[in-house]
């Protein structure tokens, strides 16, 4: 064969990424796929993987593989899990390396201990290899999440060869099916498009979980959920998410710098300017929520589930009440303007400012451009799945009050198709990275045909202390639980 387009024909697939195939089948692209609209199937240093193999003449082809989005906590376990029933996992990382998400925030530490930051079937793999878990009640940061844990997972002989860096998923849709066709769709395999160092190529599943997170989706700072006018022209003193700012003294040291959000990664970041402040005593901090009271500001104190988040809000709390942070309550952001002595933000009742930076904690929202060919079934408010939506909205609920939840409450329309970890959220705050273990153990069974344990229910939460918010309250801004989310932000890649 020396057509490319004939080695990745229905007949042809099985044997296209055989080592002694790939350069006169693919040609010179990567292995596992092929430029433009051919495809070839396989992940590097795997043999063939397409649907298409099922045609081929060896009698025997393998089954298509899992196509996981992202190589943080959730997609690595997702992996674990499949690869425990027998499955054939492909990892897509858009990022240069793995985990790349999570090194974005190496420097926020989790609320959750080591034993709540490992999923059971990646540690089954690791120990299996001789790995040895650090202390379980410490409190890893990102980045120690990542070096300690992610990394070496991602090397196990069993995950090796099936993880592609820089590889970003750009569309998932049916092969040769559009949204709009129902004939033979449920037996037309994925086809994932990735956009890569080589160009477009083309991946081959039969069934794909998104795990790639919200990170690359902040909220802006505008209360309609759309930018403020002059929020775009004022991008260049605002960072949005959790930035390291004791790492960018230069920007934030001496300087009058606003906080806008009201969830643990607003607290975060306030934590950390009051260490500049501490240093540079002529740095001024202002917060601003939405909220018009300081009620459940401070997380469940007592009540919550987890120490080191209960200990984060109050000292917090302690740094408001010292007046060392200025609280600005029932803030709903309308604009933001530029004037010779800084950034004035305009509210409905009034201004904050001149500042000279802001941070926007305001939590993150899903990317779903990449997913308009699949037929999913989303909530219109939360856009987590229909099933899922009511037991996470975050009026209603906090991390430990949201039940478990597996496979059945993440199902789409599109059969074979979920998303897992933060981005199933939503636009919801209330994610834990044990969720999203939980949540990928279960689908694995289902995908393996093992109903009964995709039905079971193997995941206690501990509760946050604040079980319900009304709506008059409800911030709405994203960020309750902020560090586990970031680490499924980082399940996403």
């Amino acid at each position: 064969m020396s057509d490319s387009s004939a080695c990745c024909s229905t007949a042809a697939q099985a044997t296209c990424c055989e080592p002694a195939a790939k350069e006169s089948c693919c040609g010179t692209t990567a292995p596992g796929t092929t430029p433009g609209s051919t495809t070839c199937g396989c992940a590097e240093g795997h043999p063939a993987t397409p649907a298409a193999s099922a045609g081929a003449d060896d009698g025997d082809p393998e089954p298509l593989p899992v196509a996981i989005i992202g190589s943080g906590p959730v997609g690595l376990a997702a992996a674990a899990h499949l690869l425990e029933h027998g499955q054939r996992p492909v990892i897509l990382e858009a990022g240069d390396e793995v985990a790349a998400g999570v090194a974005s925030w190496g420097h926020v530490p989790l609320f959750s201990p080591w034993r709540y930051s490992v999923d059971a079937a990646a540690r089954r793999l690791l120990e299996a290899e001789g790995w040895q878990s650090p202390d379980e009640e410490q409190h890893p940061t990102g980045a120690e999440l990542r070096a300690g844990y992610l990394l070496p997972l991602s090397q196990v002989p069993a995950l090796r060869g099936r993880i592609r860096t820089a590889a970003r998923v750009v569309a998932v849709t049916r092969r040769a099916t559009d949204k709009m066709r129902d004939a033979g769709r449920g037996e037309a395999p994925f086809e994932l498009v990735l956009a890569t160092a080589k160009g477009r190529e083309r991946l081959l599943a039969r069934a794909v979980i998104d795990a790639s997170g919200t990170l690359g989706g902040h909220n802006p700072l505008g209360s309609s959920g759309v930018p403020a006018p002059g929020e775009a022209e004022a991008g260049d003193v605002i960072a949005y998410g959790i930035p390291d700012v004791l790492a960018r003294l230069e920007r934030y040291a001496g300087r009058r710098v606003l906080v806008a959000g009201a969830g643990h990664s607003a607290l975060n970041v306030l934590q950390d300017l009051m260490k500049i402040r501490d240093a540079y005593p002529a740095t001024e901090i202002h917060w601003a929520v939405r909220r018009r009271t300081g009620e459940q500001l401070f997380g469940g104190g007592e009540n919550d589930g987890l120490p080191a988040r209960a200990a984060l809000g109050r000292a917090v709390a302690a740094m408001a009440g010292a007046g060392a942070v200025v609280l600005h309550h029932g803030v709903r952001i309308e604009a933001l303007e530029r004037t010779h002595r800084g950034i004035v933000v305009l509210h409905d009742e009034g201004a904050i400012g001149p500042v000279d930076q802001i941070i926007a904690a305001t939590g993150f929202r899903p990317d779903l451009a990449m997913l308009r060919e699949v037929r999913l079934g989303l909530d219109s408010s939360v856009e987590a799945p229909l099933a899922l939506a009511p037991l996470i909205d975050p009026n209603l609920h906090s991390c430990g009050s949201v039940p478990p939840h597996g496979e059945r409450e993440l199902a789409h329309p599109e059969p074979g198709f979920y998303i897992a970890g933060m981005k199933s959220y939503g636009r919801a705050p209330t994610f834990l990275m044990l969720t999203g273990y939980e949540q990928v153990r279960s689908i694995a069974a289902a995908l393996a045909g093992d109903r009964e344990a995709a039905d079971r229910v193997e995941l206690v939460l501990p509760e946050t202390g604040v079980c319900k918010v009304t709506t008059a309250d409800a911030d709405g801004q994203a960020g309750c639980c902020a560090p586990a989310p970031a680490a499924e932000v980082a399940d996403v890649a």
